[in-house]
């Protein structure tokens, strides 16, 4: 362990009700908290850990099985355990009584605490994760108010490790404290005294190495960054945002989004769809520059061309005056496209000339072909930069170590006897580990040819789709301009018009040529097996395809395009230029000479410079967490050396965005350092106040806080207030604040309804999403029908978000006239099939609270047992409580609701014409019709009930 991490433990030990801990990203959080288990003995009794992720915890549960491993020989017991609803309430009360330690979801805790199937003597104390995301309404500040009120040895140590996370809104640091009911807080940065020393003791070797970018990938940074600095510029023209806030540097960050959507929230109906769609473009843009320096150019191209297909019509930044160059320029960075005549488009000299010499040997074939239908599309493949640099770093490793072995100071050069000698290589993401694999393994030119295969590929595939309501083409009128097919002649717009067409055809071209090979491929293949069925192996198909591939490379090699006949386009005849693949022999001899390589993807989050013990790290996409990952690994193994390359492409987004990231978090620290000297914690934070809201509340959920009060006196004690919750509504934060409010919550599994506030009253919750989502699916209306069956009063409450505003719609988005479409249509249409409905609108949880209390005024409390068994049938099939029941047979209302001619609209007027359905069968035509609402109706009825029963015969 770490020295620093001592002193955290002891600053923790130092208070026994808890603190909250916040540290540098990649200080190894994990470590620390798995030091904190080895402190806990059983008799104390059950430690439960809220809010870990599942590689939090796979990486704390695997350094505590290490810790305790060092300290006894033999196999491990009694490791810490997960509690998961598969289990059974009295297996799960068996846990928490042992004294173990526990991870738990707050949903399964709160439930078991407000049912007291948890004893709440049993706990020991709360070890809460990702404390950053913790508020005053969320179910981990209600589990420990609760734990709090009736154990006051409870300790709770909270943990964060993204400091910037815990400046964000007013007093965050402050308000968090409050909730978990705790007065310290312990903030260690990377710059504190304690961690600088141990990191910089021994520090590893670093090598910096700048990769310059080639020129279409500055020309499309540069592109983005002007095409997001006017989106910046329109939304400062709103006036609706702090424009201190807008900056390039911090469009760089998701947080960003966040910071926009915290200040918009609010006034968000009072926006344009201008307005909207910018903070939109600016997520994408953020996408841009970031897949620029991730990704391959071919992967790039077909981002953007995804982005053209979804977004042309409605984004702003599309239209920006610099958004063309950044497709020209991925485009280029794929290939060029060009005519036969003197090189209109832009082609190299070469190329021109490579396209005469062709033209001049096919001079007889081609004499009925004019030269103006001839294009020629030449690959380019860009290759990422950092591709041959990590090549190049890897090729250095080795022969290093070559040079090391051969003058016998392997030892001496690795430290420790027992180093494997890997290289781990640290991308963001799975797919760039799979790229960066398959170019060390193939050849880098395979792997750019494989995926412009795929994305040409994905061009038939897209052209072969059924078109939806594809309407026949027409004859073109004028020019032509429509339809694309046009001489060059007439002007300058026709000739762009025709150029496109021909591209994406020679795009179509030189994809029906790759699928023409494949299936080739795959014959040959086929008859290969063939031959070496009689005594073959596998090795001798190998050296085939070998062979197979080298002559195509080859041929390739003598700059003879290949020809290919489109059919049924404005082309007569398409030429392909491959792109060059001579060094593919070269680099495969090359990599041979590599060490051993791991790639592992930062995104993952997974702990893994512990397990695989690397000598050398090649950050090939840097990261602040993983540096100090790194830099805790060499402070934990001083004996071993690590060497550390990173990869940053020179002048970009990559290295601002790296460099940012370190200023904001010191920012961060130091305006918690600032915000810890002007802090205001109540004496009294041992679960006795209520948090941010303990002045507004005087009232307890404890009775024995009702009888006094500190100033003296004696009160009544009022009547407890009782709502039975749904067990699903746990998920929301409202049962947390309806708690705070001081009334008594029961979670029980409803059938009907999600809150029952007394025998008359049941409660449908929807939040604003919800609602629109439960009126597509049909699922509103069954749950309004059920409550209306059941209860005297039933409720639909639509609750909205307390920042965000108190609209159901924009002024924009209000029709004159009615659609069956619009929301506020499919809310009238359901109040007048449902009379008895009663629709509450509320701005926020509180509010929801208070008008929860005003509801449940002069009525009876809910009883528990009925709630449950509300909607549930009896063994016999039997619905007790059924409202309808009473004045009908519900069975034949729902019978007759199912017969021809009977709506929604007339089956009431059916009911109270006749008694049962036995009459209704002897009406007369001329009755059912006056009851039904018309002939047609009624026929359709009657042609019902005449109608003969088939018979075998």
């Amino acid at each position: 362990m770490v020295q620093f991490h001592e002193h955290i433990i002891t600053e923790l030990l130092e208070d026994s009700i808890g603190g909250l801990v916040v540290t540098s990203s990649g200080l190894g959080l994990h470590k620390l908290i798995s030091s904190l288990f080895l402190l806990h003995h059983h008799s104390q009794g059950c430690l439960l850990v809220l809010s870990a992720t599942p590689p939090q915890k796979s990486s704390i549960l695997r350094n505590y099985e290490n810790d305790i491993q060092s300290q006894i020989s033999g196999e491990v017991s009694n490791l810490p355990s997960e509690i998961t609803s598969d289990l059974q309430a009295n297996q799960r009360l068996a846990l928490y009584t042992s004294g173990g330690i526990f991870f738990i979801t707050t949903r399964i805790l709160i439930v078991d605490l407000l049912t007291h199937r948890l004893p709440t003597t049993a706990v020991a104390g709360l070890v809460i994760l990702n404390a950053h995301s913790l508020s005053d309404t969320s179910t981990e500040a209600f589990i420990v108010r609760i734990l709090r009120s009736t154990n006051r040895s409870l300790y709770v140590r909270a943990f964060s490790d993204r400091p910037h996370s815990m400046v964000s809104g007013f007093a965050k640091a402050e308000r968090t404290l409050k909730c978990l009911f705790v007065r310290k807080l312990h903030l260690w940065p990377r710059f504190q005294v304690y961690v600088s020393q141990d990191l910089e003791r021994d520090p590893p070797e670093v090598v910096d190495i700048r990769v310059p970018m080639s020129t279409y990938m500055i020309g499309i940074q540069k592109a983005v960054i002007e095409v997001m600095d006017a989106c910046l510029k329109e939304m400062r023209k709103t006036n609706k945002v702090d424009v201190e806030d807008l900056t390039v540097e911090n469009g760089l960050f998701k947080s960003f989004d966040e910071i926009v959507k915290r200040q918009l929230d609010p006034i968000w109906h009072t926006l344009g769809k201008r307005t909207k769609q910018l903070v939109s473009d600016l997520k994408t843009l953020r996408k841009l520059l970031d897949y620029l320096v991730r990704y391959d150019a071919v992967t790039y191209l077909k981002y953007l061309d995804s982005l053209r297909a979804s977004e042309s019509f409605r984004s702003v930044w599309i239209f920006a005056e610099s958004s063309y160059k950044i497709f020209e320029y991925a485009k280029k960075r794929v290939y060029h496209f060009g005519r036969t005549d003197s090189g209109k488009l832009g082609l190299s000299k070469t190329v021109s000339t490579k396209k005469r010499k062709l033209n001049d040997n096919k001079k007889d074939e081609d004499q009925s072909t004019s030269t103006e239908t001839r294009v020629v599309l030449e690959e380019v493949l860009e290759e990422p930069p950092k591709w041959k640099v990590l090549l190049d770093v890897l090729m250095e490793i080795q022969e290093e170590r070559d040079k090391h072995a051969l003058s016998g100071e392997e030892k001496d050069h690795l430290g420790d006897g027992d180093d494997n000698g890997i290289v781990l290589v640290a991308c963001k993401d799975e797919y760039s580990c799979m790229q960066l694999k398959d170019c060390i393994t193939n050849g880098s030119q395979k792997v750019m040819r494989e995926e412009w295969e795929k994305y040409l590929l994905s061009k038939v595939q897209l052209q072969a789709l059924p078109k939806r309501n594809a309407k026949k083409a027409k004859e073109p009128k004028g020019f032509g301009v429509l339809d694309g097919v046009v001489a060059t002649a007439p002007g300058k717009k026709a000739e762009v018009s025709s150029i496109s067409k021909q591209e994406h055809d020679a795009l179509l071209a030189a994809a029906s040529e790759v699928s023409k090979r494949i299936n080739k491929d795959i014959v040959g293949e086929d008859d290969n097996r063939k031959h070496v069925d009689g005594g073959g192996s596998v090795k001798g198909k190998g050296k085939g395809k070998k062979k197979k591939g080298s002559a195509g490379e080859k041929t390739n090699n003598d700059v003879a395009p290949e020809d290919d006949a489109m059919e049924g386009g404005c082309l007569n005849e398409v030429f392909l230029r491959k792109h060059n693949q001579g060094l593919n022999a070269e680099s495969s001899r090359e990599m041979k000479k590599l060490p051993p390589v791991v790639f592992y993807a930062l995104e993952s989050d997974k702990k893994i410079l512990d397990i695989l013990k690397p000598s050398t790290i090649i950050a090939y996409h840097p990261d602040i967490a993983f540096v100090r990952e790194v830099e805790m690994y060499k402070a934990e193994n001083p004996s071993r050396k690590a060497k550390v390359y990173f990869l940053f492409y020179e002048d970009s987004t990559e290295v601002q965005k790296f460099e940012a990231s370190v200023r904001r978090e010191n920012g961060a620290f130091e305006s918690l350092i600032r915000q810890k000297s002007l802090m205001m914690i109540p004496v009294d934070q041992d679960g006795r106040c209520l948090g941010l809201d303990s002045s507004n509340e005087p009232q307890s959920v404890i009775p024995q806080n009702l009888i006094t009060r500190k100033a003296g006196g004696r009160r009544e004690a009022e009547k407890e207030m009782q709502v039975i919750v749904d067990m699903r509504e746990f998920m929301s934060t409202l049962p947390n604040v309806l708690h705070q409010k001081g009334m008594r919550i029961i979670p029980v599994t409803l059938e009907v309804g999600d809150y029952i506030l007394s025998p008359l009253i049941c409660v449908e919750r929807k939040s604003i999403s919800d609602l629109f989502g439960s009126f597509a699916s049909g699922r509103l209306y069954h749950q309004v029908e059920m409550m209306s069956r059941y209860y005297r009063i039933p409720v639909l409450l639509i609750e909205f978000s307390q920042d965000k505003s108190f609209s159901f719609q924009s002024a924009s988005e209000i029709g004159d006239d009615v659609t069956p479409n619009s929301i506020i249509s499919k809310l009238s249409l359901l109040v007048l099939h449902f009379p008895r409905l009663r629709i509450i609108w509320s701005r926020s949880l509180h509010a929801t609270a208070e008008i929860f209390a005003s509801l449940k005024s002069n009525q009876d409390e809910p009883d528990e047992v009925k709630a449950i068994r509300v909607g549930v049938p009896s063994e016999e099939g039997v619905i007790e409580n059924d409202v309808r029941a009473e004045n009908y047979n519900t069975s034949a209302v729902e019978m007759l609701r199912r017969l021809p001619g009977v709506t929604d609209s007339n089956y009431r007027a059916i009911m109270d014409g006749c008694k049962s359905l036995a009459e209704l069968a002897m009406l007369p035509m001329e009755r059912l019709a006056e009851l039904m609402g018309g002939q047609k109706a009624a026929k359709m009825l009657r042609e019902f009930l005449d109608a003969k029963y088939p018979t075998l015969l």
